[in-house]
């Protein structure tokens, strides 16, 4: 579509042509999404790569996916080629004048994460999303996510290995979500995105077994929008404090879902689990955000952001 220039949003010092955000995970590493027929990246403010660690990773046996009455399971189990690989042989492929590509940082230690960093930082990704919410890996993922102090060393440690911006990945599997983001601002997060998968699992009555290989997987999909909101909500009067913008996401598959999440305070829109039901979703999206400025004069996205009376 046309876009109106009232959907550009700055973002941690980045600014995207449009709110929109490829969630990691969703569209492999950048280049197996954009060979859809009709899809163009420039209805997308960015591209998260799927998760990279410093090694490579087999991920979990089969089965990994699982429908769920409006939503997904997943237990991928972070597989992937290796940092170096993914710098070395994926980025120099990818469509880096038609839109921004990040990274995805995980590791078992903060040692581990501030490494991928610093592969990172000497690439051309515009920035890195620390995954420290992950709730399908065996060491490190949701782990680190539920400590605040954890969380916090894992961001310090990459702070220390990159200039990049910093995105740190909140999990919603924790009593205090709004402690976890306090303490990854305080130790140098740029921005946050609000929120990771729930864990969930599912059972084969049959064989009276669990249906996922890892027992457990992360639910994502619209039946997580309430929950996600709430987690948003939270993080927001934290956020808000310190000047630091939320990537919002959790079962985003409508303009109005994508509206409901700026109004709570998201100023970048995360889409991910939506796009296995409509891998054509983001134009659609885009048209009606930019029909609600218009309806209720609103001169740019911006302005909408945290605008929740309560």
């Amino acid at each position: 579509m046309k876009k109106s220039s009232t959907l550009e949003v700055e973002f941690a010092g980045l600014t995207l042509q449009t709110p929109l955000v490829l969630l990691s995970g969703c569209v492999g590493f950048g280049e197996e999404y954009t060979r859809i027929a009709g899809f163009s990246n420039h209805d997308v403010g960015a591209v998260i790569l799927k998760g990279t660690t410093l090694e490579p990773r087999l991920g979990n046996a089969p089965h990994r996916l699982y429908e769920t009455p409006s939503g997904m399971l997943n237990a991928i189990g972070l597989q992937n080629p290796g940092a170096r690989h993914v710098v070395d042989a994926v980025l120099p492929h990818l469509p880096w004048s038609e839109t921004q590509f990040w990274a995805n940082a995980n590791g078992t230690s903060p040692e581990e994460y501030g490494e991928v960093a610093a592969i990172f930082d000497d690439s051309p990704v515009s920035a890195i999303e620390i995954n420290i919410s992950c709730p399908n890996v065996k060491a490190g993922g949701v782990h680190f996510g539920n400590d605040p102090a954890m969380a916090a060393k894992v961001v310090a440690a990459m702070r220390k290995r990159t200039s990049k911006p910093l995105i740190t990945k909140l999990s919603p599997n924790n009593a205090d979500i709004a402690e976890v983001a306090r303490c990854c601002i305080d130790a140098g997060s740029d921005a946050l995105s609000v929120i990771n998968t729930l864990v969930g699992m599912a059972v084969d009555r049959e064989c009276r077994r669990p249906v996922l290989a890892n027992i457990s997987g992360g639910l994502s999909g619209p039946a997580i929008k309430p929950v996600a909101l709430w987690k948003l909500h939270q993080v927001y009067q934290v956020a808000a404090k310190h000047g630091v913008p939320i990537l919002g996401q959790g079962g985003i598959t409508t303009p109005e879902d994508a509206i409901d999440f700026a109004i709570v305070g998201a100023q970048a829109i995360g889409i991910g689990t939506g796009l296995f039901y409509d891998p054509l979703l983001c134009p659609k999206l885009l048209e009606g955000m930019d029909d609600y400025l218009q309806r209720h004069a609103i001169a740019r996205w911006s302005e909408l952001v945290g605008t929740l009376v309560a």
